[in-house]
């Protein structure tokens, strides 16, 4: 049981487990992995809070209720499981601007806010464009064989390498 205090797992066993997660879900819950819904029900409770009929009236959410289900609790529980992990590991601590992020881009924290904003922009928009993020996609809709999780994840990747020669420059 060493391995949980590393502060890097192996991605083979770490893939393997998702996998499992994933198959567990299936099994348990009918429902694939995924977490973009959960941040649209949560902006959902909050907007109810202060105008309900706003909510109650709009298509989405008559479809995808805004309250606490499986998916959120996901999404909680990564949050929690991360913090965990990196406090059992010696990792956690608070800084203002990353190392990688200062060494690479900037060590000006509005660049960083600023950078921060926009990728999560991004990301939401994206992940409600393409029916899904990337835990949606990459492992449950890939593990289902859907075209479109396919190509989907073939294009994060894609993203993902071209970001990395952006910042790192190869």
């Amino acid at each position: 049981m060493d391995f949980i205090f590393e502060q890097r797992w192996s991605p083979y066993a770490v893939g393997a487990l998702i996998g499992l997660i994933n198959l567990l879900g299936m099994l348990i819950s009918n429902k694939p992995l995924g977490a973009s819904t959960s941040f649209l029900k949560l902006s959902g409770m909050i907007v109810g809070l202060f105008d309900k009929n706003r909510v109650l009236s709009n298509d989405y959410y008559k479809k995808n209720k805004p309250e606490i289900d499986w998916g959120m609790m996901l999404v909680f529980g990564i949050i929690l499981g991360a913090f965990l992990s990196a406090v059992i590991s010696g990792d956690f601590r608070l800084m203002k601007i990353p190392p990688m992020w200062s060494d690479n881009v900037s060590s000006n924290f509005i660049v960083r806010f600023i950078g921060a904003l926009v990728g999560g922009i991004f990301l939401g928009v994206g992940s409600r464009w393409a029916g899904g993020c990337t835990s949606g996609h990459g492992i449950s809709g890939t593990s289902q064989l859907s075209i479109l999780s396919w190509v989907a994840a073939v294009a994060f990747f894609v993203g993902g390498i071209i970001t990395a020669f952006l910042i790192y420059g190869i």
